[in-house]
């Protein structure tokens, strides 16, 4: 089954390969003296051959889903009957190691590729229809997968139907999916998944915040990220209190930008907090995470924010 999809996939892209020949070389023949406007045509032919390599690279991507998936079943298919829990994890792991391999990329970019073929070729026969035409990207068929992971298999194919289908009205869905950026489109999507979602919201916020995390990423020139997955709630209060902090500091002789700011007031305030003790040597401020404890140590932490993000001393605005 996926060796015929897999040949069908191939001769898609064959044939857009073709077109894309003929754009190319044609482009390149308009361009002679003869041509009324060679600069018109050469933007026009330009312009065609980058939509046409869009459509390349969706079919690409088909492929190369059908071909992942062809031989994650193959492998399973030859493997020996998994005795145990462990065997089994080995036997997956040896699969994404191969493709890994293969591929030249992490282990975990591997295993997110035969998850996301097996999602595709079993689940969203849709979605995996419309990049084999290279009508979507593989930016919005992620898309799609991200936002149909926690829906049953009558909910996903409702989504489908509404953004992919071909009797679903284009009003409903604003224009095809293809002329969205995926961007936009993760947005209606995630909103159709809001209001059509069998599950009610506070049941899927406490499973959820159950995975809250904090995690650190190291980036390039001695920098990193520090991102955490928390409950919108609770992240949006961080975030208007580091606003408010960073927008208090900002004057006439601060040199920061308020994104500056900000990370300077986050930095300080998680280094910070905690730290100060009373004459007696016993700690004073949130060290045992408590709202009370949050409240008695809030004014003291705050002034010492202020002169160490480089606030004049005394100034009423920075002192809340």
């Amino acid at each position: 089954m996926e060796s015929r999809a897999a040949v069908e996939t191939l001769e898609a892209v064959e044939a857009s390969v073709a077109a894309l020949a003929v754009l190319v070389r044609g482009g390149a023949k308009n361009l002679g003296p003869a041509a009324a406007d060679p600069l018109r045509d050469q933007a026009d032919a330009c312009l065609d051959g980058m939509a046409e390599v869009a459509r390349v690279e969706a079919r690409m991507a088909a492929l190369r889903v059908h071909l992942a998936a062809g031989y994650a079943n193959a492998a399973r298919a030859m493997a020996a009957p998994a005795l145990s829990p462990q065997e089994h994890t080995a036997q997956d792991m040896a699969v994404t190691a191969e493709v890994a391999c293969v591929l030249t990329v992490s282990e975990r970019t591997a295993g997110a590729l035969l998850s996301e073929a097996h999602t595709l070729t079993t689940a969203l026969p849709l979605t995996l229809s419309a990049l084999q035409a290279g009508s979507i990207s593989w930016q919005h068929a992620r898309v799609i997968i991200d936002e149909t992971a926690n829906l049953d298999a009558g909910g996903a194919a409702r989504m489908e139907a509404h953004f992919l289908g071909q009797e679903a009205p284009t009003p409903a869905r604003g224009c095809p999916v293809g002329d969205l950026a995926p961007a936009r489109f993760r947005a209606k999507a995630r909103i159709w998944r809001e209001r059509h979602h069998p599950v009610s919201i506070e049941k899927r916020h406490a499973r959820s915040v159950v995975d809250r995390r904090v995690e650190c990423t190291p980036d390039r020139d001695g920098m990193a990220w520090l991102s955490a997955y928390l409950p919108a709630g609770q992240a949006a209060g961080i975030w208007d209190r580091i606003t408010t902090a960073a927008r208090a500091l900002q004057g006439a002789e601060e040199a920061r930008t308020l994104a500056q700011l900000r990370a300077d007031v986050a930095a300080t305030w998680l280094l910070t907090a905690g730290l100060e003790r009373t004459p007696s040597g016993t700690a004073k401020g949130s060290d045992d995470g408590t709202l009370a404890g949050w409240r008695a140590g809030r004014r003291p932490r705050r002034r010492l924010v202020a002169r160490r993000a480089g606030g004049r001393a005394g100034k009423p605005s920075i002192i809340w």
